[in-house]
C-alpha cells in the first residue's frame, strides 16, 4: 500500500453503498478545482504517493499552481496503478525479470523478491499471422500455426504467470490488448488495499492510449520504462501542456468514427501536440459514444500527443454497464468521480494551454495514406491523390509499351475523361489528361493465371490486401456493423470482391463474433471472403501473411506498386507486407468497398463497383447502410451478457494453452538451444556500484539517416528475410526457412533481435548511394565496403571503436518499440545525434545507456557538411559524474583529409531521473542496484 506522508491532510474516507474506501481528496489542495481532468488525476497520484523525497509538497503545489501558458519545466514522478503489455513487447520484460532474478542471486539477494510491485497484465495478441484466409477453417488453422511457431515462447509466459505475483496472462485467441483493456481489464477507478483511486496505466504498446476513452490516464512507454514501473519505479515526466479539444455538433449520415479520427489526427498533427496531453471537452462530448472516444484515444500516438483523454461522465458509466462491470463498480466510479471534481460538467470549462475545436458535422469521409496516418485524403479526392502519389513509387521506364493487355485495363478502369487514358508508345508512360492537365496513372498491366483465383489483370494500384483489423476500429460496433451491413447489401446486389484481394477479418474481441452471429451477418461477410482469421492485430502490425504465390510473383517480378487498405492505425512504409508499397487507413465499411473495387485508382462517386443481377450499375451510395439501420442493429444485437460470457474465462485459454508443458520454479530453466527465449545480456559482469561515465572518442557513424525515421525503421519487425544476418543465425541453429517466423515473435532472443535492428527493407542509410535496407559502410575494412549493419557493428566492437547514429527530424516516431533502443545499444552505438526526437524513443535510448543529442537549433548533418565518413569525439559528458547534466557537449567531427567540423550538441537527458539511469548504464541496472540495496 502506498504510504503518503499526507502533508495536505487530504486523506479521507468515501462511503459507497455499504463499503468505505480511503481516498485522497483533491479539495484539500486549493487550486486543483480549476485543473483539466488529466492533471487532476496526476495531482491525486502525487498526494497519494507523497514520500517527502521523490514526491514532495513542492510537486503537489506545482500542479495546483499550474500555469497553462508555461513551457513544461517541472519534473514529477507519476506512479501508474498498473502495467499492461502485449506479447511482442512484453516477452522481453518477462525475460528481463527472469534474468534479474539470477542477477540478484549472483549479487547476494533473494530471487523471489523480484516481482511486479504494480499489477501487470499481458495479452497475447501480436503473434497470429494470416497464413490462411478467405475460408471457413482460417481461424483454426492460423491458431494451430501460431502455437507451432510460438510454443516455446508461450511455455515461458505460462511459467511467468505461475512464478511471478501480480502478473496475469490472457492467452492467445482471446482478443487484442487495448480492446480487452477497455472491455474488461480497466476498472476506471481502482481499489487496492482499502484505497480507491483513479485507474492509471502505462503499457508496452503505444496504443495504450485507447483506454483514455474511458477516462483512464495512460500511455505507451518502452518495455524498458514499463519494466521499471512494474518494479515500483515511478515514471519520470514533466508536467505537460494540455490542449483543450472542443467537440461540437453531430456526425453527419455516411460519416464514420474512423473519418472523425483521421480528421482529428490531421488537425492535431498540424497544430503540434508532441509531448502534450490532449483533453476533449465541451457540450459535444456527451454526444460521442464511448467506442468513438476509445478510437480517438487510440490514435494519440498518430498525432503525437502523450495522451488524448475524455473525462468520466454518464456515457462512461453506460459503457461500463454494457461491458458487464458490476453494479458496485459502477456506483464507485460515479461517486468517486463526483467527489473528486472529475465528473464532466459541460458548463464548467477548465483552463487549457491551447485550444482547438472540431464541429463534428463538418467531417467528411476520409482515408489516410500512402505511408503516414496523418496524411488524410478526402474519399472524394482519393483517386486524384493516388494518381499524384503513384509517381513517387513507380520508376521512370517501369511502364511497358502499349499492349493488348492495356485495352483490357482501359475497360476495367473506366476513365471519367476518355482522353485521360491515352498511352504513349515510348517506354515510360505518363498519362496526361487533356481536360485538366493533371498527371494520370502510370500503367503496367500484368496478366496473372492462378489455379484457385482464375485469370485476371494486375496493375499498379491493385488492392491486394483488405484488412478489417486492429483495436482502433474493431472495438467500435458502429463501424463493424456498418461494414457487415454494407457486405450484406453488396451480396444482395450480386457484387463480389476482386480475386486478387487478400481479405482479412480479425476482430479485437470475441464479442464481435457474437454480435455478428446474433445479427445474422456472418454469411454475407464470408461470401465476400471476410472469414474470421484470428483475434489479433494481424494486418496492422505486418502479420498479413504471404500473398497468394502467383500474385506475389507478379508484383515482384514486374515491380508493381500494389496497395493495402486496412482499418488499423499504422500504415508506415514496409510495415503491412513486403509486397505492398502503398498502404491506406480506412473505416471497416471502406475496407470492404475497396475490396469490391480492387484498386486505389477508383472514384466511388463516378465509378461503379459492378452490376446488379439486372445489369444496372451499382455505386457505393447504393449499398451504404443508413445510420438508423446501424443504430437499430447495435441495439438489437449487442447485450451485456455477451461481454460477461466472453470474459468469464478470459485467463483460461483453449485446450492448446492448457496442455502446454510448463517448467516450474523461482528461476527459469533456460534452454541453451532455444532460438526464441535467451537469457538477456544486460547484467553480465555488473558490479554493485556503477562505473563513472566516460567521454566518447574516435566514434564512427553506423548510419546517417533522414527525417521521419520511425521505430519501425529501426526496430526488428516483420518477416525474417533469407540471407540476412537474422536468417543466417537461425540457419546456423538448424531452423528451417519455413520456421523462421517473424522478428517480433523472437523478441525474447537478443541474438536474433540485434541482427534485425536497422534492417527494415525501406531504411535509407545515406552512407550508401541509393541502397535501401540494413546496410552500411564498414570503415574497419580496406576501402570501407558495403556490409550488413550487424556485421559491420561486430567488426567495430572487436576493434574497440564506439559508434554513433546521425538522424533528422522526428527521429524515433511511431510505436514504443523498446528493441529500437535495445538493439541500438547492443550494436555498440553510444550516441544518437538528430534534429529532433519523439518522446518514447528518446527516453528509451537513455534507458539503454545511449546518450540522445540534438544538433544546434536550425542545423543538421547536411548543413554542417557531415557525410558520415568522419570520426567523432565528444567532450563534456563526464559532467554527469559530478551530479549535473550538461546542457551541451562539444562534438568534433574529423574528416578523412584531417579538417574538422565542430558544434555544440544539445544533451536531451531531460530529468534528474534520466541522468541517474544514464549514470548506471541503463534503467534496469539502476533498478536492480536499488532493489539489492533496499
Amino acid at each position: 500500500m502506498e504510504v503518503s506522508i499526507n502533508s495536505f491532510g487530504a486523506r479521507g474516507t468515501l462511503e459507497v453503498g455499504d463499503k468505505s474506501y480511503e481516498i485522497f481528496r483533491l479539495n484539500a489542495v486549493p487550486g486543483t478545482e480549476r485543473l483539466p481532468y488529466s492533471l487532476k488525476v496526476l495531482a491525486e497520484n502525487l498526494l497519494r504517493t507523497e514520500d517527502g523525497a521523490n514526491i514532495t509538497t513542492d510537486h503537489v503545489n506545482a500542479l495546483a499552481n499550474w500555469d497553462p501558458n508555461a513551457q513544461p519545466d517541472t519534473e514529477i514522478q507519476f506512479t501508474p496503478a498498473r502495467v499492461i503489455m502485449q506479447d511482442f513487447t512484453g516477452v522481453p520484460c518477462v525475460v528481463d525479470l527472469a534474468t534479474m532474478r539470477e542477477a540478484v542471486t549472483a549479487l547476494g539477494g533473494n530471487p523471489s523478491k523480484v516481482n511486479p510491485l504494480s499489477p501487470a497484465d499481458m495479452v497475447i495478441d501480436h503473434s497470429v499471422i494470416l497464413d490462411v484466409f478467405g475460408r471457413a477453417d482460417a481461424l483454426e488453422r492460423n491458431v494451430d500455426l501460431e502455437y507451432e511457431r510460438n510454443g516455446e515462447r508461450y511455455q515461458f509466459l505460462r511459467w511467468g504467470q505461475g512464478a511471478f505475483d501480480d502478473f496475469k496472462v490472457v492467452p492467445p485467441g482471446m482478443g487484442i490488448v487495448h480492446q480487452v483493456n477497455i472491455e474488461y481489464l480497466a476498472p476506471t477507478v481502482m481499489t487496492r488495499n482499502g484505497q480507491a483511486y483513479p485507474d492509471t496505466c502505462v503499457g508496452t504498446d503505444s496504443h495504450t492510449t485507447m483506454v483514455n476513452g474511458l477516462g483512464v490516464l495512460g500511455w505507451g512507454v518502452g518495455g524498458i520504462e514499463a519494466e521499471a514501473a512494474m518494479l515500483g519505479q515511478p515514471v519520470s515526466m514533466l508536467i505537460p501542456r494540455v490542449v483543450g479539444f472542443k467537440l461540437t455538433g453531430e456526425i453527419q449520415p455516411g460519416v464514420t468514427a474512423t473519418d472523425v479520427v483521421l480528421t482529428a489526427t490531421d488537425m492535431l498533427r498540424k497544430h503540434g501536440v508532441v509531448g502534450k496531453f490532449v483533453e476533449f471537452y465541451g457540450a459535444g462530448v456527451a454526444e460521442v459514444p464511448l467506442a468513438n472516444r476509445a478510437t480517438l484515444g487510440n490514435m494519440s500516438p498518430e498525432f503525437g500527443s502523450t495522451a488524448a483523454i475524455f473525462p468520466i461522465d454518464g456515457e462512461t458509466i453506460n459503457y461500463l454497464r454494457l461491458t458487464g462491470r458490476s453494479d458496485e463498480q459502477l456506483a464507485l466510479v460515479e461517486a468517486y468521480a463526483k467527489e473528486q471534481g472529475m465528473w464532466h460538467d459541460p458548463e464548467r470549462e477548465p483552463v487549457y494551454s491551447e485550444y482547438i475545436e472540431l464541429d463534428l458535422s463538418s467531417v467528411l469521409p476520409s482515408i489516410a495514406g500512402p505511408k503516414r496516418p496523418q496524411d488524410r485524403i478526402l474519399l472524394s479526392e482519393s483517386k486524384i491523390a493516388f494518381r499524384k502519389d503513384i509517381h513517387n513509387y513507380v520508376e521512370e521506364g517501369n511502364t511497358p509499351q502499349h499492349t493488348n493487355l492495356d485495352e483490357a485495363v482501359e475497360e476495367s478502369f473506366p476513365a471519367s475523361d476518355p482522353a485521360e487514358l491515352t498511352f504513349a508508345e515510348e517506354d515510360a508512360v505518363v498519362v496526361q489528361s487533356a481536360a485538366n492537365g493533371s498527371e494520370g496513372r502510370p500503367t503496367k498491366p500484368i496478366k496473372v493465371v492462378d489455379e484457385e483465383r482464375g485469370e485476371f489483370i494486375l496493375d499498379h494500384g491493385a488492392v491486394v490486401v483488405a484488412g478489417i483489423t486492429s483495436c482502433t476500429n474493431t472495438s467500435n460496433p458502429s463501424v463493424m456493423l456498418g461494414a457487415a451491413l454494407l457486405a450484406r447489401n453488396a451480396v444482395e446486389k450480386g457484387l463480389s470482391t476482386k480475386p486478387w484481394v487478400k481479405t482479412n477479418m480479425a476482430p479485437g474481441s470475441q464479442v464481435v463474433t457474437d454480435y455478428y452471429e446474433k445479427a445474422g451477418l456472418w454469411p454475407y461477410l464470408e461470401k465476400l471472403g471476410f472469414f474470421l482469421g484470428g483475434y489479433g492485430c494481424t494486418t496492422c502490425i505486418g502479420n498479413t501473411g504471404p500473398l497468394p504465390e502467383q500474385i506475389s510473383k507478379a508484383i515482384n517480378d514486374n515491380d508493381l506498386t500494389a496497395t493495402a487498405v486496412l482499418s488499423g492505425n499504422r500504415n508506415f512504409e514496409g510495415r503491412i507486407s513486403p509486397d505492398v508499397k502503398m498502404n491506406y487507413l480506412a473505416s471497416p465499411p471502406l475496407v470492404i468497398a475497396y475490396a469490391l473495387a480492387g484498386t486505389m485508382d477508383f472514384d466511388f462517386e463516378a465509378d461503379a463497383l459492378g452490376q446488379d443481377t439486372d445489369g444496372n450499375d451499382v455505386y457505393l451510395k447504393d449499398i451504404w447502410p443508413s445510420a438508423q439501420e446501424i443504430d437499430d442493429t447495435i441495439k438489437s444485437a449487442i447485450s451485456q451478457d455477451m461481454f460477461r460470457k466472453s470474459y468469464a474465462t478470459i485467463f483460461a485459454g483453449d485446450s492448446r494453452w492448457q496442455n502446454l508443458a510448463t517448467p516450474e520454479g523461482d528461476t527459469f530453466a533456460w534452454d541453451e538451444n532455444s532460438t526464441y527465449v535467451r537469457k538477456a545480456p544486460y547484467f553480465d559482469g555488473m558490479a554493485l556500484e556503477p562505473s563513472p561515465v566516460t567521454e566518447i572518442k574516435g566514434a564512427r557513424v553506423l548510419a546517417l539517416l533522414g527525417d521521419s525515421v520511425t521505430t519501425d525503421h529501426i526496430s526488428p519487425a516483420g518477416p525474417i528475410k533469407p540471407g540476412t544476418p537474422a536468417a543466417q543465425y537461425l540457419d546456423s541453429h538448424g531452423v528451417a526457412r519455413k520456421d523462421y517466423n517473424s522478428l517480433g515473435s523472437r523478441r525474447g532472443n537478443h541474438e536474433v533481435m540485434i541482427r534485425g535492428t536497422f534492417a527494415n527493407i525501406r531504411l535509407q542509410n545515406q552512407l550508401l548511394d541509393g541502397v535501401s535496407g540494413g546496410y552500411t559502410r564498414d570503415f574497419t575494412q580496406e576501402g570501407a565496403p558495403q556490409a550488413f549493419i550487424y556485421d559491420a557493428s561486430q567488426n567495430y566492437q572487436k576493434a574497440g571503436i564506439p559508434l554513433v547514429v546521425l538522424g533528422g527530424k522526428e527521429y524515433g516516431s511511431g510505436s514504443s518499440r523498446d528493441w529500437a533502443a535495445k538493439g541500438t545499444s547492443l550494436l555498440g552505438v553510444r550516441a544518437v545525434i538528430t534534429e529532433s526526437f519523439e518522446r518514447i524513443h528518446r527516453s528509451n535510448l537513455i534507458g539503454m545507456g545511449v546518450i540522445p543529442l540534438q544538433f544546434p537549433e536550425g542545423e543538421s548533418a547536411k548543413s554542417l557538411g557531415l557525410d558520415g565518413t568522419e570520426t567523432f569525439d565528444f567532450e563534456g559528458i563526464t559532467a554527469l559524474n559530478e551530479g549535473r547534466t550538461p546542457e551541451t557537449v562539444k562534438v568534433t567531427a574529423t574528416k578523412q583529409d584531417g579538417s574538422t567540423v565542430e558544434f555544440d550538441a544539445k544533451v536531451r537527458i531531460d530529468t534528474p531521473g534520466e541522468a541517474d539511469y544514464y549514470r548506471n548504464g541503463g534503467i534496469l541496472q539502476y533498478v536492480l542496484r536499488n532493489m539489492i540495496k533496499s
